[in-house]
């Protein structure tokens, strides 16, 4: 379960607002992409100074998953050693449970394979916290990064905060590209006719997000396109694609249904690269082209 919270207070002392807020909300939540921080109304990063007596509103999500089944759930395991497990997660299956989703997913899969030793504990709660370091779309494919220990967790959690690590997708965009190379700067924020979905702006609302591509091949219609993100906003390349007129073949939220192909989202987490966090040693994991990609390259290849 997804809990939005909203805590509020006034700083008794001076200092960095996330040294001075640990003491209220636990610490983790400085490295979650989604916290917002406010400091006298404005939205400030954590390493924000602050003095006496400044407001600190704070928001963030808290995950909780209490009563939940392990569920005896196949995963493809691509390495794992005593601090890390790095999958390739299937297309159509989901990470988190949540709304209409309680089962069948990546958490149920990982308790079923690790048990009550696979979880992380903050000092002022001691909620079942399964380690997942960041996401994927449910219709998204590819490596997903799972932490074993609290002390991984920490350590990864702030190598996605700082974007010391690389993040290379292969997708399949509509359209024909101009320019074989492009880099998209374009802030992102939550869509206010349709909460669940985002968009882009020009303005300082939302946040920044940078993704770079690359044209693989150009096709009739479509293209395979190499992404490397620099951030890791919520649906942000699907955004960011659809920005530039290149929707996504498949993807049902932002771009109509395609007339050729009647596929799911053709988007796959091909490539990681991180900062193993006990050996400091720079790893990269990568995960073979799925077959719903495969297939529809082949077929425009005819």
């Amino acid at each position: 379960m997804i809990t939005e919270k909203n805590v509020s207070f006034k700083s008794e002392e001076d200092g960095r607002v996330d040294k001075v807020a640990s003491a209220i909300v636990p610490r983790s939540i400085f490295s979650q992409a989604d916290t917002i921080i406010k400091v006298n109304g404005r939205a400030v990063k954590k390493s924000q100074k602050i003095k006496q007596n400044d407001f600190v509103e704070i928001l963030y999500k808290e995950e909780t998953f209490e009563g939940l089944e392990a569920e005896d759930i196949s995963l493809n395991v691509i390495y794992e050693d005593d601090a890390i497990l790095v999958i390739n997660k299937d297309c159509g299956m989901v990470v988190h449970p949540g709304a209409g989703n309680h089962s069948g997913t990546v958490v149920n899969a990982l308790l079923n394979k690790f048990g009550d030793d696979f979880k992380t504990i903050d000092d002022e709660d001691s909620s079942l916290r399964p380690g997942i370091v960041h996401r994927l779309d449910k219709d998204t494919s590819g490596l997903l990064l799972i932490a074993k220990t609290r002390e991984a967790h920490q350590e990864l959690s702030n190598q996605f905060s700082v974007h010391s690590n690389e993040k290379i997708y292969i997708a399949i965009c509509k359209g024909f590209f101009d320019k074989k190379r492009g880099t998209i700067n374009k802030n992102i924020v939550r869509n206010e006719q349709n909460r669940k979905t985002f968009t882009v702006t020009d303005d300082d609302r939302g946040k920044s997000a940078i993704t770079h591509y690359t044209v693989l091949r150009q096709f009739d219609g479509y293209a395979l396109v190499r992404v490397r993100i620099e951030t890791g906003r919520t649906h942000q390349i699907r955004v960011h694609m659809k920005s530039i007129n290149h929707p996504i073949l498949g993807d049902v939220i932002y771009s109509r249904k395609d007339s050729k192909f009647d596929v799911n989202l053709c988007l796959h987490a091909f490539s990681l690269t991180i900062d193993h966090p006990v050996t400091k040693e720079r790893m990269t994991f990568r995960a073979k082209m799925p077959t719903r990609i495969r297939d529809v390259i082949k077929e425009l290849s005819i």
